[in-house]
Formats: C-alpha cells, sequence, structure tokens
C-alpha cells in the first residue's frame, strides 16, 4: 500500500476551514429560511427546480437524480409537500410506473415569497463578506470540483 499523501499545514487549514464553513453556513441559511417562509431546504430545492422550468413539472426520478436523493426519499417527501398545498403528483405518459410532480399554485406562491428572502440570507452570510476576486475564486473551485465529481458519476 502506497504511503498516504498527508495535508499539509496550509492544505489542513483550508479543509476544515471548508468544511465548518459549510456546515455552519448550511444550518445559518437554513434557520433564516425556516424562520422567514417556512420552507425547509429540501422544499426549497424541489421549488426552486420545478419553478426553473416553463411547465413547472419534473419527473420523479429526473429530479431525484438532481437533487442527488434516492426516488423514495424525495418521494416520500414530495408526499409532505403535497399534504401541505406546495406540488401536486401526476401519473407519467410515458411510464405507467413514473409519476411527474408539479409546482402547485401554492408552490409558485411559496418560492415567489421565499426567493428574495433566501437570497438576502445568502448575501448576508457569505457573498456580501467576500471581494469580487473572492467570489470568482469560489466560482472557479466550486466548477473544478463540481467538473471532477460529475465525470465520476458517469
Amino acid at each position: 500500500m502506497a504511503e498516504p499523501r498527508w495535508l499539509d499545514d496550509r492544505e489542513f487549514r483550508a479543509w476544515l476551514g471548508y468544511r465548518r464553513m459549510r456546515l455552519l453556513l448550511d444550518a445559518q441559511i437554513a434557520r433564516d429560511m425556516q424562520r422567514d417562509s417556512g420552507l425547509s431546504d429540501a422544499d426549497y430545492d424541489v421549488l426552486s427546480a420545478l419553478s426553473s422550468r416553463e411547465s413547472r413539472r419534473w419527473r420523479l426520478q429526473e429530479l431525484a437524480d438532481r437533487m442527488t436523493w434516492s426516488k423514495s426519499r424525495l418521494s416520500r417527501h414530495i408526499g409532505r409537500m403535497e399534504e401541505r398545498g406546495l406540488v401536486t403528483r401526476e401519473g407519467c405518459d410515458t411510464d405507467a410506473r413514473g409519476s411527474v410532480i408539479v409546482l402547485s399554485e401554492g408552490g409558485w406562491r411559496a418560492i415567489q415569497e421565499a426567493a428574495p428572502l433566501h437570497v438576502a440570507s445568502v448575501r448576508t452570510h457569505l457573498i456580501d463578506l467576500l471581494t469580487p476576486e473572492q467570489i470568482e475564486s469560489l466560482g472557479d473551485i466550486a466548477e473544478t470540483v463540481l467538473g471532477r465529481l460529475s465525470a465520476s458519476r458517469d
């Protein structure tokens, strides 16, 4: 077995800082969203995905893939969102076992109300703290890492 390539002090600082930042930032933005709109992160992800399409609909499996969730996990979450009137579920014309998730009028209102508050939270806790150069670097870093992770999923 090859000797591990341990992180040096600079790399270790970056790695631990990223991990702690991610945990605290995600938690703060989730708290803000819950307080401001009553939506969870997952609710917001579903609603924003649905609202990003002109048809306001996604096949359940495609939405699960986008969210990197299992189909069954997403299906259970969608059931809870249906009970709250945020989405509806329809049969799929091309797959008798599939379903299509549709953004309801209540869900459309919820995402329209939540989005400006969510963006304000993201700005307060991340974007407005960074210089334009740091934002550019963060975008570059994200694209590099996501490119590798996307390639490894194929």
